[in-house]
């Protein structure tokens, strides 16, 4: 156990007298952990990012629309063909499924809207039905969802998101308040909790929702439908799914042989396209963190090589002196993992360093999962690159050790 010590310590030393040396062999093993840290921090983010706005969406909601969520560039045309989205296949889904539980009809403009001397442009104005409250999973910070009746008659109330909130209403509760919409005032009777950016890229709290009737009263006109729609308790979405897409072919009047002019969405195609970019994201951030720790592990397998020729008269007086093989190949196989280690921590605190940077315009999240597997990455690469140089010094002949000028 003295001997191990004493051969760590020896490596130590080793590296300590050749310092510049020992930090440019380790640019390799700090290139390649600060990738792949890197990549596993913007991953976990994305993750997050990702599944936080997806929960928005609902998990089991499917959504009847014109196109598909995912489409080719030359598929849009054929897709444009297709008949609108009616508002009534809401009710008649409900009339013939056994499955579904809420069905909402849903189409939105943009428009401005104002309170007092305080106004939001370009806010997106969402109608729907009082069952989108069973269908949605967003959550009530305050106040409650329109009822039936309110929905039926087109009352004019609103529910609006937490960025319109806070810029209309910095100071003050806006449950009860009105705002004007397209020059018609709406009361508020409820404040959506804060949503945050769907995918980091469009605010889901820059919204408004108000009844369908109360849209169209405004804005005129039926386009942009579609129809969300939940299952029953104990259903399955696939089986939700198969039996709204015989309704809907029904409603639409397809015979057998015709294709569907309509799409079912659901977040599982999100999750699909997802699934890809991550693994293209894991794909191309791997080869890079591979190529970097081949080109440090050959770096680190050099300067050993040129280490156990500068030092091989010290081999032979150690092993003259009794040191065995194992220990000679323990402080060298020591000195290639401390170089590869030492790279390793430098690259997870650059990395440290550049994910507090990066939490200012993105979510990133540096686990110690992490940077465990970045440490044993590095240990590894150590152990790989020097294991031959160190097995050379250890079945050096003493005599001919000594010798050696």
């Amino acid at each position: 156990m003295g001997q191990l010590f004493e051969s760590v310590i020896m490596a130590t030393k080793a590296i300590l007298q050749n310092k510049t040396r020992a930090f440019l062999t380790m640019l390799g093993i700090i290139i390649g952990i600060l990738s792949v840290s890197l990549m596993g921090t913007a991953i976990s983010g994305i993750d997050e990012v990702f599944e936080n706005s997806i929960q928005g969406m609902g998990q089991d909601v499917l959504y009847v629309q014109k196109y598909p969520w995912f489409m080719m560039n030359d598929e849009w045309w054929e897709y444009r063909n297709r008949p609108d989205i009616e508002e009534e296949y809401a009710e008649q889904i409900l009339e013939r499924a056994s499955t579904i539980a809420f069905a909402a009809p849903s189409t939105g403009r943009r428009s401005d809207v104002k309170y007092g001397k305080n106004a939001v442009e370009g806010v997106e104005i969402n109608g729907t039905t009082w069952q989108e409250a069973y269908i949605s999973a967003l959550k009530l910070e305050s106040g409650r969802f329109f009822s039936e009746p309110e929905s039926r008659y087109g009352t004019r109330v609103a529910v609006i998101g937490y960025d319109i909130k806070t810029s209309l209403f910095p100071n003050e509760d806006p449950l009860g308040k009105e705002i004007i919409i397209q020059g018609i005032k709406f009361r508020i009777i409820g404040v959506i909790a804060q949503q945050g950016k769907f995918l980091g890229l469009m605010s889901m709290d820059n919204i408004v929702t108000i009844p369908l009737k109360s849209l169209q009263n405004i804005f005129g006109g039926r386009w942009g439908m579609s129809v969300s729609v939940k299952p029953k308790e104990g259903v399955t979405v696939e089986q939700a799914k198969e039996e709204l897409m015989f309704i809907m072919r029904g409603l639409r009047g397809l015979k057998p042989q015709e294709e569907n002019d309509f799409s079912i969405n659901q977040q599982e195609a999100f999750r699909q396209q997802f699934a890809s970019i991550r693994m293209a994201i894991s794909a191309v951030g791997l080869g890079i963190t591979a190529l970097s720790l081949i080109v440090g592990g050959i770096g680190i397998m050099n300067i050993m090589f040129v280490s156990v020729r500068e030092r091989t008269k010290e081999i032979g007086i150690r092993k003259a002196l009794g040191a065995k093989k194992n220990i000679i190949l323990f402080q060298f196989l020591s000195e290639a993992v401390i170089i590869s280690l030492i790279g390793g921590t430098i690259g997870i605190l650059i990395t440290v360093g550049l994910v507090g940077l990066l939490q200012k315009f993105f979510v990133a999240r540096l686990s110690i999962d992490l940077i465990i597997i970045s440490l044993s990455v590095s240990v590894i690469t150590g152990v790989l690159s020097g294991i031959v140089p160190a097995n050379l010094a250890a079945r050096l002949n003493p005599i001919e050790a000594i010798r050696y000028e």
